[in-house]
């Protein structure tokens, strides 16, 4: 049985995450976000700062409701005011009557922000750390001490920072949380200033709080960690004020998979991807692709050396085994690609291919000539899919572009813009012509498709599009340049996929992206 002490997962996406750029959570967002924590393992959830707003009063009344089976929820606030019997202080009512088991206190470390911006003294500030701690832990709650600008102000002055910790300690907090709050200092400051505040602390554990300002915040979470520090605190895809926070997803993954500190077991880790995309659709962020671990390029491979190398052992360009956290191998086709990347490539794809087959030069031939073009396959499955088939003769199309006429009226007299398009198309011997109005051309030739499919394939209907990109691909050639057009469709379910068209007409462009994403929808169905 392993000695090694456990290292706790402090999350708070919920509070320090909302915080970020372009990160809104409804009420019911936030308490569908902490029933998934729970069941993924996290073993604090900070659910809000019950003295700031109505919002995350409302949060901790709902969450008394739920069970968790696993994390203790944590509420979130500041020490009493200065100069405040605790007990009267409001901030500290609304903590108690938050009522969960656990309080995390902001507390202020660094000489500077006492007196300059609590604007009170280095005695005082001691205070109101031991009274708010040792009151609170009285009343039942395990409390965790966050020493806001630990690093910061131990730089300044080290012997105040210091007596911080001791006081926190002294008065009971069961975690000491240093917190790099500006998100500036390096890993081997981390390191230096964690072993020392170690040395003095008696009781309580460490745990260690970073922020990602100059790219660094797993970094230096885990350099804490290393420097004996037993709890991490960060969030879920790093959302945070400024450039983020710890994220917590990549600090899991080197925790269990690079430093053997077990944090998760074997089956939860393997849902990481699952809880990272999760969080994003709930933020309604789109994923990051690049994403250490979970990323969907976290394991794409294009180069053809490497193409070749990783279908002989992945491990050659592989890290880890990318299911250990819910991910999977891709191999991209390009530019750069050989023969063995349109192998493997078609093999993800259900579809076989030997790698010295004609076939296989053909594909490969046809996607250089495409992308000389302009065209890019990287984030198009359904359309490299449709090529492939295409080239080994498994390709029937559905339906048949007889024309199409797509208009735009601008009215400033009445402020109304009006787009319409008509459209054509033979399907099964019987030609279709149908009218249809959107918000936009694409918006209305999509639409004008489905209205002439959808009695042929009903199916149609549960299709929709989830994103459109459009990308000048020569700018230097002005109106003149060449336009691609990427697609994103779903099936109303949980399958997405990507098309693309390339044209000097971007109405073409997104009508050949919309008509591979229509076909490909229709052979999958099929």
């Amino acid at each position: 049985m392993s000695t090694t002490p456990q290292i706790t997962l402090y999350d708070t996406t919920l509070r320090d995450g909302a915080q970020g750029e372009g990160i809104h959570f409804s009420l019911a967002d936030k308490l569908r976000i902490a029933q998934r924590l729970d069941a993924f393992g996290m073993h604090y959830i900070e659910g809000g700062w019950p003295g700031s707003n109505e919002k995350d009063i409302e949060f901790f009344r709902e969450a008394k409701k739920l069970k968790f089976k696993h994390a203790k929820l944590a509420a979130f606030g500041s020490t009493r005011r200065a100069k405040t019997a605790v007990e009267k202080d409001p901030q500290v009512v609304l903590l108690l009557e938050a009522g969960t088991p656990v309080v995390t206190l902001v507390c202020k470390t660094s000489k500077l922000h006492v007196e300059e911006i609590l604007r009170t003294t280095l005695d005082e500030n001691l205070a109101m750390i031991r009274d708010t701690i040792s009151y609170l832990v009285a009343q039942g709650r395990e409390v965790i001490f966050d020493g806001e600008h630990t690093f910061d102000g131990y730089k300044l002055d080290a012997e105040y920072t210091t007596k911080c910790y001791q006081a926190a300690d002294e008065a009971g907090a069961s975690y000491l949380v240093m917190c790099d709050t500006n998100g500036g200092t390096m890993p081997p400051e981390i390191q230096t200033i964690a072993k020392a505040l170690g040395a003095v602390v008696k009781k309580a554990k460490l745990g260690i709080h970073t922020h990602d300002d100059c790219g660094l915040g797993v970094a230096t979470a885990l350099a804490g960690i290393t420097a004996g520090a037993l709890q991490i605190q960060g969030t879920v895809n790093g959302y945070g004020e400024r450039t983020g926070n710890c994220n917590l997803v990549t600090a899991i993954a080197n925790l269990q998979l690079k430093l053997n500190r077990r944090v998760v077991s074997d089956d939860k880790l393997a849902e990481l991807r699952d809880l990272s995309l999760f969080v994003d659709e709930v933020a309604n962020q789109r994923p990051s692709g690049r994403a250490p671990f979970v990323g969907s390029a976290a394991f794409a491979h294009k180069g053809g050396i490497h193409v070749n190398a990783v279908n002989k052992l992945a491990a050659s360009y592989e890290h880890i085994r990318p299911e250990l956290v819910g991910n999977h191998q891709r191999v991209l086709v390009g530019e750069l690609a050989g023969r063995a990347n349109v192998m493997l490539k078609a093999r993800t794809l259900g579809l076989k291919l030997e790698e010295k087959s004609p076939e296989a030069l053909a594909v490969l031939e046809e996607i250089k000539r495409l992308e000389n073009q302009g065209y890019e396959f990287e984030a198009a499955d359904a359309s490299f899919e449709l090529l492939v088939r295409k080239t080994l003769k498994e390709y029937a199309s559905f339906f048949e572009l007889e024309e199409y006429h797509v208009s735009i009226r601008k009215d400033n007299v009445h402020g109304k813009d009006t787009s319409e398009a008509t459209i054509k198309v033979r399907v099964k011997g019987e030609s279709v012509h149908e009218v249809a109005e959107g918000d936009g051309p694409v918006n209305a030739l999509d639409a004008a498709l489905r209205k002439a499919l959808v009695r042929f394939y009903p199916q149609l209907a549960s299709m929709s599009l989830v994103d459109y990109k459009v990308r000048i691909i020569d700018s230097k050639t002005g109106t003149a340049a060449k336009t691609r057009v990427f697609i994103e469709t779903s099936d109303g379910d949980l399958a997405t996929w990507g098309t693309v068209g390339v044209s000097y007409d971007i109405i073409e462009a997104s009508w050949l992206a919309l008509r591979d994403s229509v076909d490909y929808f229709l052979a999958r169905k099929k």
